[in-house]
């Protein structure tokens, strides 16, 4: 793997940057260590219309220019809000490298919030609300938050809700930046076949304006889970259901043995625990998935399906049965192995998407303050043991402790 070089700026701005030769094509983004769990109870969705709004005018650009700005050369300009991330990126060919840092650092520090676009703005994220709430697969997952932390930022939808969005103004956006920006929570990260040393001239040029800014955010962790099992009429086809329950933060040492445990039970691969009782030897779904999101003090992992109605209580016992599996039968030497060798894979066809690699840099050194090497994983990887996997499914996949949602067609 090409070396990762590391530089902090005076203000702060850490810039991280892998240089990879065998590419035309650069990645570039700037991430910001603030997201929804960050906004206050009458804030709740402005992380996400700030996302928005950067792109609609800054203090030299209009939003048509910035829009044009890197599509005119065939790149890509894009965002995303995230619980705990807001992130600014863009993809180019390496000689308009300049041309796209120039842009996300605008947009990122220097967005101005016309107030005309900001009406027009509100508009489009309530449309883009109504859609999602069409989308039970999405939607039923942000519900299903809401029951794992219920009264805390964590369970609420990062888009907002009608009311928040409908009487944000130009002034809550700046209040919002003011109370949340530290620029040493600040990570430019880049991929491309441009030397280190030109990629921190390029940092210095466009962020040494930008002033040191120091904030005084305190993120309060969830506590007091208690399991629930909702079921909720929508007007939909099929049934969609979610369980699970919280689990470990992004600094436990047991994550990545769980996400192992997670991968076993219903990764990526069509060979997953849930895949074959579910889908291959019963023809209950179309697909079944296990997933374990990590936050920086807590985290929740989930099994997620869609099913006919009639097919719901077998499906969940299935689900029941494969939990109780590993929690009572240990991995055989042959079937630990397997699955390391199945997740050592993953990750390492996964690090050869320069994009994804870019975006992973950033959020490790905003929330372990590292980035580790394939090596590092593997290391890690081969020495849990089968007793491990088993006590954290003991742990973790106990029927009292998960709570459920279902949506039910109408």
């Amino acid at each position: 793997m090409e070396s990762i070089n590391q530089h902090t700026l005076p203000n702060g701005i850490r810039v991280v940057h892998r240089q990879v030769t065998h590419t035309t094509i650069s990645h570039i983004g700037i991430m910001l260590d603030m997201g929804s769990r960050d906004e206050k109870p009458h804030q709740q969705g402005l992380a996400h219309f700030w996302e928005h709004m950067a792109f609609k005018g800054t203090q030299k650009r209009s939003s048509l220019q910035i829009i044009n700005r890197l599509e005119i050369v065939g790149g890509e300009l894009n965002a995303y809000t995230t619980k705990e991330k807001i992130c600014f990126h863009a993809s180019v060919l390496t000689p308009h490298y300049e041309r796209a840092l120039e842009l996300l650092s605008d947009i990122t520090f220097r967005s101005i919030f016309p107030e005309k676009q900001v009406e027009r703005e509100r508009g489009v994220i309530l449309e883009e609300m109504a859609m999602y709430y069409d989308s039970p697969e999405d939607a039923i997952q942000d519900d299903f938050d809401e029951i794992l932390f219920a009264n805390h930022q964590l369970g609420k939808n990062t888009l907002g809700n009608q009311e928040s969005v409908s009487n944000f103004s130009r002034q809550d956006l700046f209040d919002f930046i003011s109370e949340n920006l530290d620029t040493e929570r600040v990570i430019f990260s880049s991929i491309g076949n441009i030397p280190f040393k030109k990629v921190v001239q390029f940092a210095e040029k466009f962020f040494k304006d930008i002033p040191n800014k120091k904030s005084n955010l305190i993120r309060v962790a969830p506590a007091g889970y208690v399991p629930q099992h909702q079921t909720v009429n929508r007007g939909i086809s099929q049934a969609h259901v979610t369980l699970g329950r919280p689990s470990y933060c992004l600094s436990d040492s047991r994550r990545l043995p769980f996400f192992m445990l997670i991968n076993l039970l219903g990764g990526f691969g069509m060979n997953s625990r849930l895949n074959l009782a579910v889908r291959e030897r019963n023809g209950l779904v179309y697909s079944i998935d296990a997933g374990y999101t990590p936050f920086i003090d807590t985290g929740y992992w989930s099994v997620s399906y869609a099913a006919e109605t009639k097919r719901v209580k077998k499906v969940n016992s299935l689900i029941l049965n494969e939990l109780k599996k590993l929690r009572e039968v240990q991995l055989t030497k042959t079937q630990l192995q397997n699955t390391k060798a199945q997740l050592m894979g993953q990750m390492a066809m996964s690090e050869e998407g320069n994009m994804s690699f870019m975006l992973m840099m950033a959020k490790s050194l905003l929330d372990i303050d590292r980035i580790d090497s394939l090596e590092d994983l593997f290391a890690q990887i081969k020495v849990v043991t089968a007793i491990q996997l088993q006590d954290l499914a003991n742990e973790m996949f106990r029927e009292e402790d998960l709570s459920s949602l279902t949506f039910l067609p109408e």
